[in-house]
């Protein structure tokens, strides 16, 4: 007999409560805690054992297990600082709903499976859809619709099932017009097109399903516009490639921009089996709005259409609504049906293991039930409406800030703002922000700028909240702007020393090259020094000193002509006079020059100047006489 410290119903009633007592301190309290955890990676190694425990342990003791070593660990999205991302939607009636689920663990693969699962999420789906002002093509239970919508884990798995049906859809067609062509060849030539600021989802799904992807530029409000699609379309069929699916975004993650379904559309119709996705994961939720549904304008040229519940609609995770226009366009590219799974009711109900990539399905339809029953669209419509309030409230305190600058078209819940200055401020302030624990916010890039992001997120945000996140954002920034003017003035006084240095060895370069040319070219010369020499033939036999007595010349082993103005090179080598005497040797010349430190002279201690004499031509040219030379040794 399975002896083990089994939870029985009467424990569970008890441990049940205490859980949901955990549960609203712990949102009653969140604000009292930091926002994001300050932990290492491998923190939770450390603190948990290598193995799971042989025996069964006390209920008690994995509560505090959960205080003490995984909330340390959290990031807590519902926080009122928190204001990444989006939304992540979660209200009790939701909890609540989940947690029926949860007690229910019915598997929904098929009507059969369980029917009241399937026929809820058909219904709700409906309910939502006539909500966001989806067409009837879209709606299960229209008469005359082909239709009709189902939840996925994720937007990222709409995008997927939706590419999935599109290229099958392509594959179809072109292997009905090219029986004899193997179909790794045609997949070769399907196309897909999307915008630089659509989701990272879609270039994932592109590789899923081994098609080539096209990512195209926006307009300046990061919108893709029809005549830049129609102009890549057109440009890859005259390549040979085969256009097959179009992925636009109502509500971009960086910037909460919305491409032009109006000009995208008709582009679309006028190629062959081309689908249109469009994918409004924030922002669809809040076309429950009257006076936001112009937003949705050219949803009538969409093929699939998806929102996530569980970012705008307090539904929480995971709850990612899908619509189709034509559910047998989407079901024949995932319909595997082997007998166990079959029953008597396949042709008059939905099955909804064909509408994705799992079999198995939880009941996350009553979650949904219950959000849109406890609050109504009304109530939903007033907490959309708040946030964007809010996000309204903190753009004009950023406007008013001479400091900052708005980066985008704010129309629902998203602020992008940063300061005016390089990207590496932002990134420095945002960083300074974050690692604070007293805001949370992430970066985007919008048009080849780092922005920073503000989303209203917590359920309950209000005012207050928002003025306490600027007030934050400007003593961080004020405090970097500080730090960043000192720093500026170190860098400039360094610039000014570098500029002096460099302008020291400039100069000594010059009189470097001035030498060299005073040596290899015998018309330049001091004749202040050639005057000093003893003998009319001006070559070297004894020591000689120039008239100021600042520069001596040594006779060589040979005689040897010299004419090198050597003093104004070591001007200010010792103005205290402490070094006496610079002896000078050239490898290629026999001649020593030792030269003194300038001193006071008689013309008031100016040293002789190169360019002073080398306008006087000598009377006697100093060029080396070898022959002379010799003749002198042998004197």
């Amino acid at each position: 007999m399975f002896h083990t410290q089994e939870m029985d119903c009467n424990e569970f009633r008890t441990k049940g409560k205490d859980m949901i007592d955990y549960i609203c301190n712990y949102n009653e309290n969140l604000h009292t805690r930091r926002v994001t955890p300050n932990i290492e990676p491998g923190y939770l190694r450390r603190l948990l054992p290598e193995d799971a425990p042989h025996n069964p342990e006390d209920w008690d003791s994995i509560m505090a297990d959960v205080e003490t070593k995984i909330m340390p660990g959290v990031t807590h999205w519902q926080h009122p600082r928190f204001h990444a991302y989006f939304p992540s939607g979660n209200s009790f009636p939701s909890i609540l709903g989940d947690m029926l689920s949860s007690g229910m663990g019915c598997i929904g693969f098929s009507w059969a499976a369980s029917p009241a699962l399937t026929e809820l999420e058909t219904i709700v789906l409906d309910w939502l859809g006539k909500a966001i002002g989806l067409p009837d093509q879209f709606l299960a239970l229209k008469e005359g619709s082909r239709g009709g919508g189902v939840i996925q884990t994720s937007a990222s798995e709409c995008v997927l099932v939706s590419m999935l049906a599109a290229r099958a859809q392509a594959l179809k067609r072109l292997k009905q017009q090219h029986p004899f062509v193997e179909e790794g060849l045609l997949l070769s030539k399907l196309m897909a097109y999307c915008s630089r600021e659509a989701h990272s989802c879609v270039e994932k799904a592109a590789m899923i399903c081994f098609v080539k992807l096209r990512i195209l530029e926006p307009d300046e409000k990061s919108s893709l516009r029809g005549s830049t699609l129609m102009m890549a379309m057109e440009e890859d069929e005259t390549m040979g490639l085969i256009p097959f699916f179009v992925s636009t975004t109502l509500g971009t993650t960086s910037c909460c921009s919305f491409d032009n379904l109006q000009e995208i559309g008709p582009v679309c119709r006028k190629f062959a089996c081309v689908w249109l996705h469009v994918d409004g994961a924030y922002a669809g939720n809040s076309f429950i709005c009257p006076e936001l549904k112009y937003l949705l304008a050219g949803i009538e040229y969409a093929d699939s259409f998806n929102t996530n519940s569980n970012k705008w609609l307090l539904t929480n995770f995971d709850c990612s609504t899908l619509w189709v226009r034509d559910r047998i366009r989407l079901t024949s590219a995932l319909v595997v049906d082997p007998l166990y799974l079959q029953h008597g009711y396949s042709d008059a109900t939905i099955d909804y293991r064909h509408w994705g990539v799992p079999l198995s399905r939880r009941f996350r339809s009553l979650k949904l039930w219950f959000v849109l029953r406890s609050y109504g669209i009304s109530g939903l419509q007033s907490y959309i409406r708040h946030h964007i309030k809010l996000a309204k409230i903190f753009e004009s305190l950023v406007l008013k800030d001479k400091r900052f600058e708005i980066c985008n078209d704010v129309k629902l819940g998203l602020v992008c703002f940063r300061l005016k200055g390089s990207d590496k401020i932002n990134e420095k302030l945002l960083c300074n922000i974050n690692a604070s624990g007293k805001l949370h916010m992430v970066p985007a890039n919008v048009n080849d700028k780092y922005v920073i992001r503000f989303c209203v997120v917590a359920q309950n945000a209000n005012e207050a909240d928002i003025d306490y996140a600027w007030k934050v954002i400007k003593e961080f920034a004020e405090e970097l702007l500080d730090s960043q003017a000192v720093e500026k003035e170190q860098e400039q006084q360094d610039e000014v020393f570098e500029l002096l240095e460099r302008k020291k060895k400039e100069t000594l370069a010059q009189k470097r090259s001035f030498f060299v040319r005073m040596v290899s070219d015998p018309k330049i010369y001091n004749p202040s020094i050639a005057k000093a020499l003893p003998s009319t033939r001006r070559h070297l036999t004894e020591t000689a000193e120039s008239p100021d007595g600042n520069v001596t010349v040594q006779p060589p082993l040979s005689a040897s002509w010299i004419s090198w103005p050597l003093a104004f090179l070591f001007q200010g080598i010792a103005e205290d006079g402490s070094a006496s005497d610079v002896p000078i040797r050239f490898r290629h010349l026999d001649t020593k020059v030792r030269l003194k430190t300038a001193g006071k002279s008689a013309n008031g201690g100016q040293t002789p100047s190169p360019e002073g004499d080398i306008t006087k031509s000598p009377k006697r040219s100093p060029v080396f006489n070898r022959k002379q030379q010799s003749n002198h040794e042998s004197r």
